[in-house]
């Protein structure tokens, strides 16, 4: 019997599988509802190998569901928790941007004043 997985793993595992910026492109796409392959191969603009290739990692891990109508299939995301994350990630980014800003600012300031 294998041990379980601890907590802190089992995250670090699920970040591993968002660190592809394709992946974190469909899940953005994806927040303003289901979209057929189509429509997220025109919004991304890589193979289609590669995106099936991305979407097959999304899917297998549950953060994404299809559906196939003929031939036309459609992912969405699995839960809303899903679009809060990545939410809650823009938010954290843009605070960490803004920060970096404002040091980049200050630092051009008092390189300005040094030269002076």
């Amino acid at each position: 019997m294998r041990a379980p997985v601890p907590l802190y793993q089992a995250k670090a595992e699920f970040f591993r599988m968002l660190g592809h910026p394709v992946r974190i492109r469909v899940l953005e796409l994806l927040q303003d509802g289901p979209q057929p392959v189509r429509d997220l191969l025109t919004a991304i603009e890589i193979e289609p190998s590669s995106l099936s290739q991305q979407l097959a990692v999304l899917r297998r891990s549950g953060i994404v569901t299809s559906t196939r109508t003929g031939s036309t299939v459609v992912y969405e995301l699995a839960g809303g928790d899903v679009a809060d994350l990545m939410s809650a990630a823009r938010r954290i980014l843009t605070e960490m941007l803004t920060g970096q800003n404002e040091l980049l600012e200050e630092l051009l300031g008092a390189e300005a004043e040094a030269s002076r």
